[in-house]
């Protein structure tokens, strides 16, 4: 079992084992492995995975919790949730947000359920005014500094359905420049221009 962080579009797999998925990256000499817990080997990974020659870390221990634990008490986490939306005939809706393909997601609200969050980012962001929550798929993480903090950004992601008809219109306050629905079979082609972690949630749903 592992738990994936993504430093830009650099993954840090903390892991109590070496997985298949995993193995490839601890022979790359751009990448980091640690197999020793302690406060100071935690902050040397967080440092190298900020460093431009590290483009992969591995934290190898066998206690996953404690060492993830120790991890969140780095970063200050922000919770967001968001939607890998189907409409009837099995389309993929992807967002153009910044120049990057995305999919509609935000921050969760005071008092807010995560399931709820999804539904309003997706409805805010896209113009949908009725989406149907399906099942949960992929908790996705990636790390960024804010106002002088380091920030764990924790990314809900649920798949969803957009019955029949409906209008898209982008949020345009949210730098949203385009939706477009998206067969199945050509989402491939839009992996090229995205995050890692949208490839991970497009695999989670069966995508890819």
């Amino acid at each position: 079992m592992h738990i994936k962080i993504y430093f830009n579009d650099k993954p840090l797999f903390l892991t109590d084992e070496i997985t298949p998925e995993i193995e490839p990256y601890a022979h790359h000499d751009d990448a980091i492995l640690i197999d020793e817990f302690s406060t100071p080997g935690v902050n040397s990974m967080i440092h190298e995975m900020r460093l431009a020659k590290i483009h992969a870390g591995i934290f190898l221990h066998s206690n996953l919790a404690e060492l993830e634990k120790t991890f969140r008490k780095k970063f200050t986490l922000v919770q967001a949730a968001g939607g890998l939306v189907l409409n009837d005939a099995g389309e993929i809706l992807m967002m153009l947000r910044r120049g990057k393909w995305d999919l509609p997601k935000g921050k969760l609200d005071p008092g807010e359920s995560l399931e709820t969050c999804a539904v309003r980012e997706v409805e805010e962001e896209t113009g949908l005014h009725t989406v149907l929550l399906e099942k949960p798929l992929i908790v996705t993480y990636h790390t960024y500094d804010e106002s002088g903090k380091h920030i764990l950004k924790e990314s809900h992601w649920y798949l969803l359905k957009a019955p029949g008809q409906q209008a898209l219109v982008p949020q345009s306050e949210e730098q949203i420049t385009e939706l477009k629905w998206v067969p199945a079979a050509n989402v491939k082609q839009y992996t090229n221009n995205t995050f890692p972690s949208i490839i991970d949630v497009l695999q989670a749903g069966g995508y890819l």
